[in-house]
């Protein structure tokens, strides 16, 4: 819905005197910017610069950019509470992330939710459209066709065409609603998908190295050198029968050495 704020003027002014290039009359950048912000104000959806050049020719593509340039900067202070956005190949003013929750009070809109199955299947037709349905499910492997209804019905996605196939399957793409859902300013906003991949494992610590870590800790701690040194002592009841003896013999071979007459005694 349109903004009323429309100022009604019968006979709107002429612009003021500009800069003549080879016979043309020119708008200098200082009266270019406040129509652009009346543009862009007025306006529910991105104004493409195209549009923009139609609309004003008194100006050219320059100057407009010029005042384009000049509106985001002013907006980008921190007092302001918009801000000029490139969105979906044209330019908008959208209101500060900071602000949201105080616009959501006034408006009470509804956020836009979209599903686990939905999401998955606009992700593959972002990413690889134009693109048709059998594509769709072979990578997600289950039916899709209440999931690209839903989509259609959000305007997040479109009918591109017929594929020349056997049944002349639909081809769907992506929408300037998508653009502007997400904020993109085209698809080659996409994020990469390497961006979005899993962490690497860093090259200084290999795989390798990790399981050879890993298997290290799992091992049982090995007898240190000095412990395996040290024989535990027999009890009594399980005393060694080999060394039970040799203490026997031993303990004999004393006795018979001290019971022994001195042979120099026994002469005298």
């Amino acid at each position: 819905m349109t903004r009323n704020r429309i100022a009604s003027h019968p006979n709107p002014p002429s612009p003021r005197e500009g800069v003549k290039v080879r016979g043309e009359l020119i708008m200098s950048e200082f009266e270019v910017k406040p129509i652009l912000e009346s543009l862009f104000f007025v306006s529910d959806f991105p104004i493409r610069l195209e549009t923009l050049v139609e609309i004003l020719p008194e100006s050219n593509k320059e100057a407009i950019l010029e005042g384009i340039h000049q509106i985001q900067t002013e907006y980008a202070d921190h007092s302001k509470g918009i801000e000029l956005t490139e969105v979906a190949g044209g330019y908008q003013f959208r209101t500060k992330p900071s602000c949201a929750g105080w616009v959501s009070r006034l408006k009470r809109a509804k956020a836009v939710k979209l599903s686990q199955a939905a999401l998955e299947t606009l992700a593959i037709i972002a990413y690889r459209q134009p693109i048709i349905r059998p594509a769709i499910e072979e990578v997600r492997g289950v039916d899709s066709g209440s999931v690209l209804h839903t989509l259609l019905e959000k305007g997040l996605i479109k009918i591109m065409g017929r594929k020349d196939l056997p049944g002349r399957p639909i081809v769907y793409g992506t929408t300037h609603t998508f653009l502007e859902l997400f904020g993109l300013n085209a698809l080659s906003d996409l994020p990469n998908l390497q961006e979005i991949q899993s962490p690497r494992v860093p090259e200084e610590i290999s795989a390798q190295d990790i399981l050879r870590v890993g298997t290290e800790e799992a091992k049982p701690e090995e007898a240190k050198p000095e412990e395996a040194l040290i024989q535990p002592l027999p009890t009594r009841m399980g005393e060694d029968p080999g060394g039970a003896a040799q203490s026997r013999h031993n303990d004999a071979k004393a006795g018979t050495e001290t019971m022994a007459p001195d042979s120099g005694g026994g002469q005298n």
